[in-house]
C-alpha cells in the first residue's frame, strides 16, 4: 500500500457535476491495462485518491443462430481460476470501433461471422476501480467462417439449445457479468420473442 488515503472536504467544485482531476500518477503499464493513481476532488467536494484500471473497452456477443442455438465460449481465466462458461468477447484495438470488434471476435473465438449486429447497451463492468466500457450486441443470421483464436487464448466454442440456455443457473452455471447481462436478453428481447 502506498499511504493511506487523506479526506479533505474542498467547497464549490463546479457546476458540471463531476469530479476535477488534481493530478495523477501511472503505477503500471502493461499490454493491455494501465494503473493509475488519481488525485480528484469529487462533485461533494471531497478530495481522495482513486486507483483506476484504464482499458480501452471491449465488444460482447449474445449470438443466436438459425436454430435458435445460444453460442458461447468455455474459457480458461487466469484471475479466476477456473474455466468460465461466457458471452464471446475481446478487447477493441485501437483505431477500431465496436461493431468491428464484435464481429472481428465472433469469428475469431466460434467460427460464425455475424450478417446482422444489433447494438444492445453499453455498460461498466466494475466501475469503482475499472474504466472498461462494454458494447453488448446481440449478432444474427450467423454465417460459418474460419476461426482463429489469439496465441494466448484458451477456449471452445459452446452451443446450447434455447431452452438450455435459459435454464443456466446465476452464480453456478454462468458467474461473470458480461454473459448475466447478455443473458438476461434471452428473455426480453422482442427478436427473440
Amino acid at each position: 500500500m502506498y499511504g493511506a488515503t487523506r479526506h479533505v472536504r474542498i467547497p464549490d467544485v463546479g457546476a458540471d457535476g463531476k469530479a476535477r482531476l488534481v493530478n495523477r500518477r501511472r503505477i503500471f503499464e502493461g499490454r493491455l491495462v494501465t494503473l493509475e493513481v488519481d488525485r480528484i476532488i469529487e462533485p461533494s467536494g471531497l478530495e481522495v485518491e482513486r486507483e483506476v484500471l484504464r482499458h480501452p473497452g471491449a465488444a460482447v456477443l449474445l449470438a443466436v443462430t438459425e436454430e435458435r442455438k445460444v453460442v458461447l465460449v468455455r474459457q480458461y481465466r487466469h484471475a479466476a481460476g477456473e474455466f468460465l462458461l461466457e458471452a464471446p468477447a475481446g478487447t477493441i484495438d485501437p483505431g477500431e470501433e465496436p461493431a468491428q470488434t464484435a464481429r472481428r471476435e465472433l469469428v475469431e473465438e466460434t467460427g460464425y461471422y455475424p450478417n446482422r449486429l444489433e447494438k444492445l447497451t453499453e455498460f461498466f463492468p466494475s466501475p469503482g476501480v475499472l474504466e472498461e466500457l462494454m458494447h453488448l450486441y446481440v449478432a444474427t443470421e450467423l454465417e460459418r467462417r474460419v476461426g482463429s483464436l489469439d496465441d494466448d487464448e484458451s477456449l471452445e466454442p459452446v452451443e446450447l439449445e434455447w431452452d438450455r440456455a435459459l435454464s443456466l443457473e446465476i452464480g453456478k452455471d454462468v458467474r461473470d457479468a458480461k454473459t448475466i447481462i447478455a443473458l438476461s436478453y434471452l428473455r426480453t428481447h422482442p427478436l427473440f420473442k
